[in-house]
């Protein structure tokens, strides 16, 4: 099964990539359309499509095929996402019969970090089936939502859920430690043999140097292996590769403003980040 890995080229070509990107390809496209069209007026979308080398694209087969080969995709699983904002994963997780609580933060939160003004906020439940993974009677019935701030977690979420997600989220936290303090307080939701799945910015350029504070941290190898190292402190099982890649597209860096062919690396101010997926089994109490 998959483990905790960096995005890789070889990824794509992979048995384990095809099912997540057969039922997600279409829909990425017309995710990653509408995110050019808002955000990125240099680009003409129409004329970069299709676009397959996307860590983006890959965070989602990724976190969907960490649940669905642990058996969590399944009528009557439960599970949590954060700051899922307009991601077709929750409609999808629905449409295979979990019940899912949605959240994101709320509105005057978003408008002051951005994220609503580039139309990558959920302000409400009616915005998570636009792609129609899901049928809407099923969706209905299925999927809530709730505004949450990740450094704030309802303790009402302790021990309820199957499993958890977010993609590429908690490096919005405001700092290293406080995304730390997230992936470790966000276990609390599970129940025990529960599996998280996250996705965060990793730091390719450096072990010491990175973005440490504000609304976007690049974490470093040795964040990586602290929260590791804490999760097994707590009883917690995490295995992870660390192999950055040597295919071609690795070494392929998408400079601002950003073209997205291909979009595995790119430059974040002084550093060169990719994106890790992290998937945590709890066991401990």
């Amino acid at each position: 099964m998959l483990i905790s890995q960096l995005c890789k080229e070889s990824d794509f070509d992979a048995e384990w990539f095809d099912t997540g990107s057969s039922l997600l390809y279409q829909t990425f496209q017309a995710y990653i359309r509408h995110y050019i069209e808002v955000n990125l007026h240099h680009l003409n979308a129409e004329a970069l499509l299709p676009i397959l080398y996307h860590r983006k694209f890959w965070e989602f087969c990724y976190i969907y095929q960490a649940l669905s080969e642990r058996g969590l995709l399944i009528p009557g699983s439960r599970g949590l996402g954060f700051g899922v904002g307009k991601e077709p994963l929750v409609s999808l997780f629905a449409s295979r019969g979990c019940a899912i609580e949605a959240t994101d933060l709320d509105l005057d939160s978003a408008q002051k970090a951005g994220w609503a003004n580039s139309d990558q906020h959920a302000a409400g439940i009616d915005c998570l089936n636009e792609y129609g993974l899901c049928d809407p009677a099923a969706f209905s019935r299925l999927v809530a939502y709730e505004n949450v701030d990740m450094n704030q977690i309802p303790d009402r979420y302790a021990n309820q859920f199957d499993f958890t997600w977010s993609s590429c989220a908690f490096e919005h936290c405001g700092s290293i430690e406080l995304g730390k303090k997230f992936l470790i307080d966000q276990m609390e939701c599970l129940r025990s043999g529960g599996i998280a799945v996250h996705t965060t910015e990793y730091n390719l350029s450096s072990n010491e140097d990175t973005m440490e504070q504000g609304a976007l941290v690049l974490f470093r190898k040795k964040d990586i292996e602290d929260m590791a190292q804490t999760l097994r402190d707590l009883g917690h099982e995490i295995e992870i590769d660390l192999e950055s890649g040597t295919e071609l597209k690795n070494t392929c860096v998408d400079l601002p403003p950003y073209t997205f062919k291909p979009h595995l690396r790119l430059q974040l101010l002084n550093w060169v980040s990719t994106s890790i997926g992290l998937i945590i089994k709890k066991t401990g109490a």
